[in-house]
């Protein structure tokens, strides 16, 4: 488990970045956190880590965003409208879990009981206007 403290925004998306440097492809992160915390800043950060220099926006509206041509491709889901098995399968998300690429998942805690045994959580917590406390853990180490 590793926690950081982060007071800008720029901060959060450097603390990604620098996660996302020891990526080697497969990887599922699944965010904790409220609307606001950080969720979108901290992919920015991942994407950039992985190379990629587009514009990385919340798929609230679209449910998937695909940032592509990066040393990894990066698929980041919106889970938030997700209530059943059935739109989570129709969403294609297992297919893209088998992509190869790094999976990022906004709202996790609505697709709890189908994400992987290996994906790495990110919690994101805000503890002032601008500061927030990211912890990053696998299930076991909590």
């Amino acid at each position: 488990m590793n926690t950081f403290i982060s007071k800008s925004p720029e901060e959060t998306i450097n603390i990604a970045k620098e996660f996302a440097s020891g990526f080697s492809g497969g990887e599922v992160i699944a965010f904790i956190g409220d609307l606001g915390a950080g969720k979108t800043h901290f992919t920015k950060g991942l994407a950039l880590g992985l190379g990629y220099n587009g514009t990385v926006n919340s798929p609230t509206f679209a449910l998937i965003n695909e940032y592509l041509g990066g040393r990894f491709d990066i698929y980041h889901f919106d889970m938030y409208r997700i209530s059943s098995w059935d739109e989570l399968y129709s969403s294609g998300f297992f297919e893209y879990i088998e992509h190869g690429g790094v999976v990022v998942v906004e709202w996790s805690e609505n697709i709890e009981n189908a994400l992987p045994d290996n994906t790495i959580y990110v919690e994101i917590q805000n503890t002032g206007e601008t500061e927030r406390k990211i912890t990053i853990f696998k299930k076991e180490e909590q």
